[in-house]
């Protein structure tokens, strides 16, 4: 004869996550994608906001699991990526600057300074679509998502 699990066992079980609501989805999706903001403030711990949230919330909505690491894709490659490439672009702009080709390269290195804040900017536009139920896809980096949460 089987014996039935005392109560107090059973309070011990782990419960099954419950999923989120439709509301509760566009919520979290829509802080992954603003979480670009954080980067203003301190220039790179945006990233980490998105990557904590799906982490938390993988197991519990597909669509929060999506659009967070699209985000934490998208920040990695247009923020981070970016001011690198900024940076590089100014140093060689500054060492050339004294051959004289160097003030040639200023306006391209104006021009690549456009791209962290353009990220951000795309940032907002996917926090607000998600906020409205929109399906959102960052250029580039939204269908390589997809692909890597569905196994292709």
């Amino acid at each position: 004869m089987e014996s039935q699990p005392s109560s107090e066992s059973q309070a011990y079980a782990p419960r099954p996550l419950a999923l989120l609501s439709p509301s509760e989805e566009r919520t979290w999706a829509m802080l992954a994608h603003l979480s670009i903001l954080l980067n203003l403030v301190s220039g790179f711990l945006g990233p980490v906001v998105p990557f904590i949230i799906y982490l938390l919330y993988k197991d519990r909505s597909r669509y929060v699991a999506y659009h967070s690491l699209q985000s934490l894709f998208f920040q990695l490659i247009f923020w981070l990526g970016g001011g690198v490439l900024v940076g590089v672009a100014w140093a060689i702009s500054g060492v050339l600057s004294a051959i004289l080709i160097g003030l040639l390269c200023i306006p391209f290195a104006l021009l690549i300074s456009l791209i962290p804040f353009g990220a951000l900017i795309y940032g907002v536009v996917g926090g607000i679509q998600c906020s409205q139920g929109q399906d959102f896809r960052y250029w580039l980096v939204g269908d390589w998502t997809r692909g890597t949460l569905m196994g292709e």
